[in-house]
């Protein structure tokens, strides 16, 4: 409740109309800088998700998702501003979502994610944009078909009906007007991976809030998890990222999905042991990087390990204990050697520590895994054929 001051958030209330056609029904989250409200549209009969900003915010993402269309990417359909108590909140309307893939568990065998995936990456970047921000709690699975046929009745006796939990001040005084009287526990659209149906399993990749154009503005500092980070934002703080910061991120995204746990991991880890886990799988860096790294250790005296120059945990054996026995738990079939070989050697070359060596989106779409195996294991053919991908290769990923 702290955001809700002078520059903050908006205070929003069930049943709220906002610009004379969304009825608010229900909170779906909140974010450092927004609140989310699922809300029905009452003029194209849907319902639709309003990111209401904080008044002291500069949402980038309405500069850069709104130039693009694409079927697995949210668009914008709406952009307005409304006046409050804390001031004047600019306010965004896209589609609603299930999940995001962070919520999703068991569903790495649907090869049609990374696929998905790789597609809206590479639309992106042919477009001249850099993403900024991929992983999972980014990527959303969308809502079936039949959900804008639900009405608000139907809504809340299939997922509940809002639970407002009273607002009180410590000192007992009353809630000043920039404050709701009621927070809203959030509603939960989601389900369990074996109740989403293979037709239904579609991403959405979302919060374009990092995104930027390089051949316009140059952005230094990664905000990325530090878990999927890449290592040039630490390396090289005065060099601009580029496309292949995206597809560092892009390769730990991928592994998550298909592993259901990260690449790299630690809960409360820093940067120091982010590098030493990176080095541990990918081998040395670049010797430049290795005397910055060095000179920095020099400097913490905090920090434990020491620079290491050689791969301490095989591909083979993370595949193995991540991808394959997990498979072979759910009672699915293991992944076959051919498949093994060509995914490791895809997110191998996505994983090279110079930016400037790794490969393009396009060509990530045509590798080998991408382009041949990523159906072996598609238990069903039902998908709906996918659009054409253009073979623009886009701007430089250099």
């Amino acid at each position: 409740m702290e955001y809700y001051k002078a520059g903050g958030y908006h205070s929003v209330t069930i049943g709220d109309y906002f610009h004379h056609r969304y009825r608010v029904v229900h909170k779906l989250g909140h974010g450092t800088y927004s609140t989310i409200w699922l809300a029905r549209d009452e003029v194209s009969n849907r319902y639709v998700a309003v990111k209401i900003c904080t008044a002291d915010s500069n949402p980038r993402e309405e500069n850069q998702s709104t130039h693009i269309d694409h079927d697995l990417i949210p668009t914008i359909s709406d952009i307005f501003n409304i006046q409050g108590p804390n001031g004047n909140h600019t306010c965004l309307v896209t589609r609603p979502a299930r999940m995001s893939l962070s919520d999703a568990k068991n569903g790495s065998w649907i090869s049609l994610f990374q696929l998905e995936l790789m597609i809206a990456v590479q639309y992106i970047h042919s477009q001249g944009i850099v993403h900024g921000d991929l992983h999972r709690g980014n990527i959303l699975l969308r809502l079936s078909r039949d959900f804008d046929e639900l009405s608000t009745e139907m809504l809340y006796e299939k997922y509940g009906e809002p639970v407002l939990e009273p607002v009180n001040r410590l000192d007992g005084k009353e809630i000043p007007p920039d404050v709701p009287q009621h927070g809203v526990v959030p509603i939960w659209l989601g389900e369990a991976s074996e109740d989403v149906t293979l037709p239904e399993a579609k991403i959405l990749v979302s919060d374009f809030g990092e995104a930027f154009c390089p051949t316009h503005e140059q952005k230094f500092e990664s905000h990325t998890p530090l878990l999927v980070r890449p290592p040039e934002a630490r390396f090289e703080p005065t060099r601009p990222l580029t496309f292949s910061s995206d597809i560092w991120t892009l390769a730990c995204t991928i592994w998550d999905i298909m592993g259901q746990r990260t690449l790299f991991e630690g809960l409360l880890t820093n940067d120091d042991d982010m590098t030493s886990q990176q080095v541990d799988l990918l081998g040395p860096l670049p010797s430049e990087w290795l005397t910055k790294w060095k000179e920095i250790r020099n400097k913490d005296s905090k920090s434990t390990h020491q620079p290491s120059t050689s791969s301490t945990r095989s591909w083979e054996d993370r595949f193995e204990k991540h991808m394959q026995q997990s498979r072979i738990r759910e009672g699915m079939p293991p992944f076959e050697s051919r498949e093994r070989d060509a995914f490791i050697s895809m997110l191998r070359s996505m994983l090279r520590f110079r930016p400037e060596d790794r490969p393009s989106a396009q060509q990530v779409l045509e590798s080998e895994w991408m382009s041949t195996c990523v159906y072996l294991n598609d238990p069903s053919k039902q998908y709906p054929p996918l659009k054409p991908v253009s073979h623009n290769n886009g701007p430089d990923t250099g």
